[in-house]
């Protein structure tokens, strides 16, 4: 069943070839408050409504919930003080006064969040918006500000936009920080289908009142597009061409799914990787994480390409995602020596410039292990994610040396399976038990009996949440499930349990 399955999520590919992601409160609330004119505006107030959880947030625990829970409060309070007709008063104000009362209670306390992208510059620009309505409101004081976090950084990142001055392009991804400097601001280019920054959100605050009276605006078309094909709500980043592509063809051939690449899709993911490396979509700059797997699935492909781009993300033993990052992650050096390894085994003359390399990469990911056994990364909630990354990846290129990290991450996997035969951070989940059933059925601990239980009470559990909802463990501005990836993982993990 398994190659039926993948050949069908390659034909979706390429019929979407934006990408599949699901819908973002966050962005959907940035595009009521920005662009209340864009077609399905009363279908983006719904979701939020329809979003938010009993306790008044919106999002996941530990600290997610914050940017998606301040972007629904203040798009639902703009969209009151608008006083639009068509809107149930009454439903929204009580949506709001419950937003803004968890608001209060965490904001005025110690409170730990995650490192998601920019939440340093979106929580102030948020909070501010929000302060700025309660003015109007009676009964309510002014939210505050996390503590760590000030609105100089804020300040300063706006002052460049409204100069013109050259901002880093990883930036653009959340150009509507910039608040009313973000409209038409010269730092901005949109794309040749009106993205900018591969953000929904970024292109609304670029386009701004201009896109209601110009309906022929190639960024008013693009936000049409993409609030048609969501239903109103829209994602948190798209198009995702390359990075969903070199995933899923990444998790499918790794396991040895039978599947028939199209050639063409071959042929665009080579034609992605230029000398600065390949973009996870238009409108985003080039990273080290999306090259690597374009790199590697290639090489799985039989197509091996020289990996010297990725010279351009080295710092010092390891790679950054992008040049300048603030932090680090495993994954993506797990995804690099993943690149390399398998380029060498495609190109044995190679291993005289690259040997060195992966042997500090694989060192650089062992010295970074929990001492549980597992790995946390800042482009996953799930350490199942980042766990399987570096297992993976060393198990195949790390050599002798990495034997250790590798059995002290199968162990993790063994200790934490949930009674029900899932994984899962906050509850089970098909994504996270593909993960953990990655880890022991393609590391060299495959044979061990303790394995063979854990996965077919595993593969048992996948095989009853078949066509349930995959929920958001992916980080961007706010999480998100990017649908075909985390679809090729599940696929990927039940075949490799039926070949066992």
């Amino acid at each position: 069943m398994s190659g039926g399955e993948a050949a069908e999520l390659l034909t979706d590919l390429m019929f979407r070839p934006w990408g599949q992601v699901s819908s973002s409160v966050y962005e959907t609330g940035r595009l009521v408050t920005l662009v209340p004119w864009l077609v399905g505006h009363q279908e983006r107030i719904d979701y939020l409504v329809a979003a938010q959880r009993q306790d008044g947030a919106w999002g996941a625990p530990d600290g997610y919930g914050l940017v998606p829970t301040l972007s629904a409060t203040e798009a639902i309070l703009s969209a009151l003080l608008r006083g639009e007709s068509g809107t149930d008063g009454q439903n929204l104000g009580e949506a709001a006064e419950r937003g803004l009362r968890v608001l209060a209670d965490w904001l005025a306390g110690p409170l730990r969040l995650p490192d998601m992208p920019a939440i340093e510059h979106i929580v102030p620009s948020l909070v501010a918006l929000i302060n700025r309505h309660l003015e109007s409101l009676a009964g309510h004081g002014p939210l505050s500000l996390p503590d760590g976090m000030s609105y100089d950084t804020l300040d300063l990142v706006r002052s460049w936009i409204e100069s013109g001055a050259e901002v880093p392009e990883k930036l653009l991804h959340a150009l509507e920080i910039g608040g009313p400097a973000a409209k038409g601001a010269l730092v901005a280019r949109p794309t040749a289908i009106g993205t900018v920054g591969a953000s929904p959100a970024a292109t609304a605050a670029w386009l701004g009142e201009r896109g209601a009276r110009d309906v022929h605006d190639p960024s008013r078309g693009h936000l049409e597009a993409v609030a048609r094909r969501h239903g109103g709500p829209v994602p948190v980043g798209l198009p995702i061409t390359v990075f969903e592509r070199g995933w899923v063809l990444s998790w499918l051939i790794r396991a040895g799914v039978p599947v028939e690449v199209p050639p063409e899709m071959a042929a665009d993911l080579r034609a992605a990787i230029g000398p600065a490396g390949a973009t996870a979509g238009p409108g985003l700059p080039a990273d080290a994480d999306t090259t690597s797997v374009a790199l590697y699935a290639l090489a799985l492909l039989g197509m091996p390409y020289e990996p010297d781009c990725l010279g351009a993300f080295r710092s010092g033993t390891h790679f950054s995602t992008w040049q300048g990052e603030q932090g680090t992650s495993v994954s993506v050096n797990a995804h690099v020596l993943d690149a390399l390894g398998q380029y060498v085994t495609c190109v044995p003359a190679a291993a005289g410039r690259y040997d060195e390399t992966i042997a500090e990469v694989a060192a650089w990911i062992c010295e970074r292990q929990e001492p549980d056994g597992s790995w946390t990364d800042r482009w996953h909630a799930s350490r199942y994610y980042a766990t399987a990354a570096c297992a993976l990846a060393l198990d195949e290129f790390g050599g002798d040396l990495s034997a250790g990290a590798v059995d002290a991450a199968v162990g993790w996997v063994l200790e934490t399976q949930r009674p029900d035969g899932s994984w899962g951070r906050w509850v089970g989940t098909a994504e996270e038990t593909a993960y953990a059933m990655q880890i022991l059925l393609l590391t060299r601990w495959r044979a061990d009996p303790r394995c063979e239980r854990a996965v077919d009470r595993g593969h048992a559990y996948l095989t009853r949440s078949s066509g349930e909802e995959h929920p958001p463990l992916w980080h961007d501005k706010d999480l998100y499930t990017p649908v075909a990836v985390v679809r090729a993982a599940v696929i990927a993990s039940s075949h490799l349990a039926r070949r066992t």
